[in-house]
C-alpha cells in the first residue's frame, strides 16, 4: 500500500538532490528523446489497465465500452462546468509567473520553489488516478510514471528555487497517500459490487490521454474528465 506515492516522492527527492549536483540541464535532443519514452510508456500503461478492465462474454464488453464512452462524456461535461481544467490553468499561469520573475539570491527562493511544485505535482490527473489505482488495485505503475516525470520537473526547478523543490515531496507523500489510503478503505464496496472495472477503464484511459499531451499530438483537457472517475461507477451501480 502506498507503494506509488513513494515512489512519487523518492523520484522528486532523487530529481532535486540530481539537479543540485549537476552541473548543467540534460541537453534539447535527450529531454526529446525522454519525452518520447515517457509519451510511450503513458500509452502501454494506460491500453494495458483499460484491456484489463474490459472483458466476460461480448455483451459484457460492449456494456462495459458504452459505460466507459458515456462517463467520459459525462465526465467532461461536469468537469467543464465546474471549471477543473480552467482553475488547474491559473496554477500553472501562476507558477509560470513565479518561475519566469525569480531572481538568484531572492530571499523567498524556498518558499516560493516549495509552493510552486507543490501545485504543479499535485494538481495533475495522474496525482488523482494514480493514487486510487494504487489504493484500489495496488497498480502502482501510473504513479511510477509519473514518478519520473516528476523528477526530470524537479531537475529543472530546483536549479532555480533551490530546496524548495525537494522539500515538497512531502505535501505530494501526503496528499497522495491520504487518496490512496482512502481509495483503500473504499475497495471492498468496490469489489462487492463490481464497479472496479469501470474505474479503472476510465483511469486507463485517462492515462492514454496523457500521452496526447505529452507528445504533443493533441491538446486534451485532461482534469476536465476527473468526475468521469465516479460517473462510470455510478452508472455502472445503476446499470445491472
Amino acid at each position: 500500500m502506498m507503494t506509488g506515492a513513494l515512489l512519487n516522492a523518492i523520484g522528486i527527492l532523487s530529481g532535486g538532490l540530481l539537479g543540485l549536483t549537476m552541473k548543467r540541464q540534460f541537453s534539447a535532443p535527450v529531454q526529446l528523446a525522454l519525452r518520447g519514452l515517457m509519451g510511450v510508456v503513458s500509452v502501454v500503461v494506460g491500453l494495458k489497465l483499460t484491456w484489463m478492465s474490459i472483458n466476460g462474454t461480448a455483451i459484457h464488453c460492449l456494456k462495459q465500452i458504452v459505460i466507459m464512452v458515456l462517463g467520459m462524456m459525462l465526465g467532461k461535461l461536469v468537469g467543464q462546468t465546474l471549471r477543473i481544467q480552467d482553475s488547474l490553468n491559473q496554477v500553472g499561469k501562476f507558477a509560470t509567473r513565479k518561475f519566469t520573475s525569480a531572481k538568484p539570491g531572492d530571499p523567498n527562493l524556498l518558499s516560493d520553489g516549495f509552493l510552486i511544485c507543490t501545485m504543479l505535482f499535485c494538481a495533475g490527473p495522474m496525482a488523482v488516478i494514480g493514487s486510487i489505482q494504487d489504493g484500489t488495485m495496488g497498480y502502482w505503475e501510473i504513479l511510477a510514471l509519473k514518478m519520473v516525470m516528476d523528477g526530470l520537473a524537479a531537475m529543472g526547478f530546483v536549479a532555480i528555487f533551490g530546496w524548495g523543490v525537494v522539500l515538497s515531496a512531502l505535501p505530494v507523500l501526503v496528499y497522495q497517500g491520504g487518496i490512496t489510503l482512502l481509495a483503500h478503505k473504499l475497495e471492498p464496496f468496490l469489489r462487492a459490487h463490481d464497479l472496479l472495472d469501470s474505474l479503472n477503464a476510465e483511469g486507463g484511459m485517462m492515462v492514454f490521454c496523457v500521452s496526447l499531451v505529452v507528445l504533443e499530438i493533441k491538446k486534451v483537457d485532461l482534469s476536465d474528465y476527473l468526475p468521469s472517475l465516479f460517473i462510470a461507477p455510478l452508472l455502472t451501480f445503476y446499470w445491472h
